[in-house]
């Protein structure tokens, strides 16, 4: 079940009537919303829905345990409790998404040394939005560990937490303590957070389904047959992907967010116009934020603390760790290992030069534009991100190494235009620009338009965006690309 689908739609005008209709009572709220949460998963999941409710209650008993040995002063014990419970969940994620990967690396490897083995894949089907929730979960028993919030004594409030049907199966990642504190209170109805989040809903599925999957039909088709495609239509295709992705991943956030905010919820952003950044660091700050503050304080921070005598290259070392879990956290194959590589080590010139710690400034003109150069250094910066999405785009280092080959053996051929689709992509594209310009440098020069359209501002907007989802919109439901991690 597609959240931009009809199905969505349906099933969530009926929990929103049922959810309200229950609103003096926060702990029918509670259950029924895990019922639903529950039910919707097991739509997308339903074999692996046995493994969320397992996990839940170990991570909640494991929780418990923590906090009691805690309150006794049993400090090896709480340790001991807290390392078991990231074992759990680390060896989750790797039995279901890293095992078949290893042992096919394995493998290969022994057979180029001459040692024939006869181990085979288990071909293991890695459940849905595993990846995200298990950070829920790990982040509960650390956080408890140290000190951050308590035990959650509702065993229900804290499967909704890790449960919650809008963000599930793409994030964002919420932290437990903003979250259990909100299910702790009744979510009244309330008509402009109903408003704010059919807003933000209806802006992301333009996002998706007017740009992101306009652009991946003439991507993918490029992409998917790279050898018939000249170097020119290579290189236009790969410079397109980047905004697919930030389409598609932010419109779903969008739509979570919008979702969770009609329900009474305020879940993490994700985004925040990641492309008006001039370096990596400031790139990775803007992007998918909730995954990367997870691991800044879960992976990095304790890293650096530990590698701290090392001065600079502990910083480095910890650095380039994190990005490489920022890599293999989207993957098991060695094209996203190497893309946490290759992002680490963008890391280390801003490290050297002591731009790390540093805030940049947008440097302006007297017109209140960007000076040309920062707007290159931002053209630099993307064009980085881009190469290193290549890799993330291919679905194995053969792929992306012949695509890197073919790019100046066929410098000859015409750019491939596919003129309906470019031209539909390219006005909603302008549109989501114009938007997040708007937002990054103009957001205190608001536009004043005419009496009328003023006082119906908001009702034009959505007018207009029903009206190009409607015309330029694709209505197939594509999966969103970060369904698969």
């Amino acid at each position: 079940m597609v959240v931009n689908s009809l199905a969505f739609l349906w099933f969530f005008l009926l929990v929103l009537v049922i959810y309200y209709l229950c609103q003096t009572k926060k702990e029918v709220q509670n259950i029924f919303l895990l019922v639903c949460s529950y039910w919707f998963y097991a739509q997308i999941d339903w074999d692996m829905t046995a493994l969320l409710a397992i996990l839940t209650l170990v991570f909640w008993l494991m929780g418990r345990g923590i906090s009691k040995a805690i309150e006794q002063e049993k400090e090896k014990r709480a340790s001991l409790l807290t390392t078991l419970s990231v074992i759990v969940g680390i060896g989750a994620l790797f039995y279901f998404k890293y095992l078949d990967f290893f042992i096919g690396s394995f493998v290969k490897a022994a057979n180029v040394i001459g040692l024939h083995l006869s181990w085979t894949a288990l071909h293991l089907v890695v459940p849905v939005g595993l990846s995200f929730f298990t950070f829920k979960l790990m982040s509960y028993t650390l956080d408890i560990y140290h000190g951050k919030i308590d035990h959650e004594k509702n065993v229900m409030n804290f499967a909704n937490f890790i449960a919650f049907f809008p963000t599930i199966l793409s994030g964002p990642i919420d932290r437990p303590k903003p979250f259990l504190k909100q299910l702790s209170q009744s979510r009244l109805f309330n008509p402009d957070n109903l408003m704010l989040g059919f807003r933000r809903v209806l802006w992301g599925m333009f996002m998706k389904m007017c740009i992101a999957d306009r652009l991946d039909l003439y991507i993918s088709a490029v992409w998917n047959n790279f050898e018939h495609h000249s170097a020119t239509s290579i290189v236009f295709a790969s410079l397109l992907y980047p905004f697919q992705m930030y389409a598609d991943f932010s419109g779903y956030s969008e739509m979570a967010i919008g979702v969770s905010l009609m329900l009474g919820f305020k879940v993490a952003e994700n985004f925040k116009r990641p492309f008006f950044t001039i370096n990596i660091s400031q790139y990775w700050s803007r992007w998918h934020m909730s995954l990367t503050s997870w691991l800044t304080d879960y992976v990095f921070m304790p890293l650096n603390i530990k590698l701290r005598d090392w001065g600079t290259n502990g910083t480095i070392a910890a650095i380039m760790l994190n990005m490489t879990f920022i890599g293999m956290w989207h993957g098991a194959d060695w094209t996203f290992f190497l893309f946490g590589i290759y992002h680490g080590l963008w890391y280390i010139p801003l490290m050297v030069s002591g731009q790390f710690f540093k805030k940049t400034k947008i440097q302006v003109n007297s017109h209140g534009w960007p000076t040309a150069p920062f707007v290159w250094k931002m053209v630099g910066n993307y064009l980085v991100v881009t190469f290193g999405l290549m890799l993330f785009h291919s679905n194995n280092i053969s792929e992306f190494w012949a695509v890197l080959c073919r790019i100046p053996e066929a410098w000859n051929g015409s750019l491939f235009i596919d003129m309906p689709t470019m031209v539909n992509a390219a006005i909603c594209s302008v549109a989501l620009i114009y938007v997040d310009i708007q937002e990054e440098w103009f957001v205190k020069k608001r536009i004043y338009l005419p009496t009328f359209a003023e006082k119906w501002r908001w009702e034009l907007t959505i007018a207009v965006e029903i009206l190009a989802i409607l015309l330029f919109g694709i209505f197939d439901s594509n999966q969103f690309i970060y369904f698969q991690f």
